[in-house]
């Protein structure tokens, strides 16, 4: 019998996906993960979809996971365009929502629950509106913005008191892994930007704007920190900060995306992947069959909205201060020691994708 058995929403995005794939590889550990779209299949691993915002669908899912004892949410609604939905009222409901649909059912019926794990970000401390302290702080008061993570984190504080479960939130930056079709993986929007250019015989210009200091976490680094935290008394009812522990500038990596890509750098050319990248969607088809690779056709399949993320993190509209960067020290003094050099992350990740046959191989 199972030690512990984990359910993960959103298991179709790029951190749920990362989540399924390290809990079903322990032992003792059964996972059910559920989505809307199915992912790529994951030994030990059961998949149901599921739409969270499907409020009966729900109510006749997860009142049947009676044995449930973790909970990682990681399910989140995007609108298109990204980040004027960061604003809007209409989408933190929906969030909301989403996931009042899942955990009101399975609260009533997983009576061993111990553990939910809650993933926020940067935006918590206003970053998508303008500065941020340096380094920024989980004891910091709440930034004064609307955002549906104070709904979610004010949903599962309400619902706590004299309750056995314990929740703890992540705050990691830019996330780095292996999704298809996710609104918030730069790797497949750099990819594709990528291997268009190459197939035009052009080199890789970096097309951000000005100078970003910056903090990205590896997708595996950040699951093995929702491990921690569950396995962690200290982390109960706490919120961490996670990254790779390094810092980096976009422009100062480019050339190690380039020499991953089998690329050379080029002068830059500032431009917005957003508004420019649709334009070649017949390129991009044309390059998925002349490579026979496994990546959607439909550029937009394959990328997501994650061409606007690309925009916002390099900078590309120049909207950003200099700095942002956030503070690990709780999360290290609480036990968490993990860390990974973003460069290595890099390499890591589009070797992961040429071998999956999602971008071209290296010539």
């Amino acid at each position: 019998m199972a030690r512990r058995k984990v359910l993960v929403a959103g298991a179709s995005g790029l951190v749920g996906h990362a989540a399924v794939r390290h809990f079903a590889g322990l032992p003792d550990c059964e996972v059910v993960a559920v989505s809307r779209r199915t992912p790529a299949a994951v030994p030990g691993a059961r998949f149901v979809a599921v739409d969270l915002l499907d409020q009966r669908a729900c109510a006749e899912l997860f009142s049947t996971l009676s044995d449930v004892t973790h909970l990682v949410y990681a399910a989140v609604n995007e609108k298109p365009g990204l980040m004027e939905g960061w604003r809007d009222r209409e989408q933190m409901q929906t969030n909301l929502t989403m996931l009042q649909n899942l955990f009101e059912p399975l609260e009533a019926a997983a009576k061993n629950l111990q553990h939910v794990t809650l993933l926020q970000g940067t935006k918590a401390y206003g970053a998508h509106l303008g500065p941020i302290a340096i380094p920024a702080r989980e004891r910091a008061p709440r930034h004064p913005h609307e955002n549906f993570y104070w709904l979610q984190e004010d949903y599962l504080r309400a619902r706590q008191p004299g309750k056995r479960w314990a929740w703890t939130i992540l705050r990691p930056q830019l996330v780095i892994g292996e999704a298809v079709g996710s609104n918030l993986n730069v790797i497949p929007a750099i990819g594709v930007y990528a291997a268009i250019r190459r197939e035009a015989g052009l080199p890789l210009s970096y097309p951000g704007g000005p100078r970003l200091i910056f903090e990205m976490v590896d997708v595996d680094l950040l699951a093995r920190a929702m491990h921690w935290a569950a396995d962690t008394p200290l982390c109960r009812n706490e919120i961490y900060n996670i990254t790779n522990g390094d810092v980096f500038v976009w422009s100062e990596v480019w050339p190690t995306i380039a020499e991953a890509l089998g690329m050379k750098v080029g002068p830059p050319q500032p431009l917005s992947l957003a508004a420019t990248m649709p334009q070649y969607a017949a390129q991009w088809a044309a390059i998925v069959r002349k490579y026979q690779l496994r990546a959607p056709e439909d550029m937009h399949a394959f990328v997501g909205e994650s061409f606007h993320l690309a925009d916002f993190t390099f900078n590309t509209a120049g909207r950003h201060e200099g700095v942002t960067l956030v503070s690990t020290i709780k999360a290290r003094q609480h036990g968490f020691h993990d860390c990974m050099d973003t460069e290595d992350m890099l390499r890591k990740w589009f070797r992961r994708f040429q071998e999956l046959k999602l971008l071209p191989p290296v010539v």
